[in-house]
């Protein structure tokens, strides 16, 4: 399993008329979690588009637990559980308020995309040796 964490405050304007964190915007903090734990392995997603490999949101499913509120710090935890075998990958994502309360989950499904010719691909290679580490060798089927 890979996990990393990643602070953000919730922005007035990233809220609703009620100062609750407008569901919408909970994506864009899975996003910044996603994008965090690809750097932290290494890599960005600029680097892995300049390669050719481009990797479009095939799935999004959210659960909303408690709100999050304008100025809150939200501590987002990303989640590899399985080394990916074919052409997609699943971070799971975690909100959790300052006093450690989960507000909401999530799980994004990314596919790995050949750019030039918009087709499925496995996971660059690259991207495999670093993450392989983190899982057993029972998990990496």
């Amino acid at each position: 399993m890979y996990s990393t964490t990643i602070d953000i405050r919730v922005r007035y304007g990233e809220t609703d008329q009620m100062g609750y964190l407008y569901y919408g915007n909970y994506a864009l903090y899975y996003e910044v979690g996603r994008t965090d734990a690809i750097r932290q392995l290494g890599f960005t997603y600029r680097e892995l588009e300049e390669k050719g490999v481009i990797m479009p949101v095939a799935e999004l499913q959210v659960k909303y637990l408690r709100p999050a509120y304008y100025d809150d710090v939200i501590t987002v935890k990303t989640i590899l559980k399985e080394l990916p075998a074919n052409h997609k990958i699943q971070f799971h994502s975690e909100l959790y308020n300052q006093k450690g309360e989960l507000l909401n989950v999530g799980v994004t499904t990314l596919a790995f995309i050949d750019a030039k010719n918009k087709t499925r691909m496995n996971m660059p290679e690259a991207l495999r040796e670093k993450l392989a580490p983190y899982f057993t060798a029972n998990q990496q089927a």
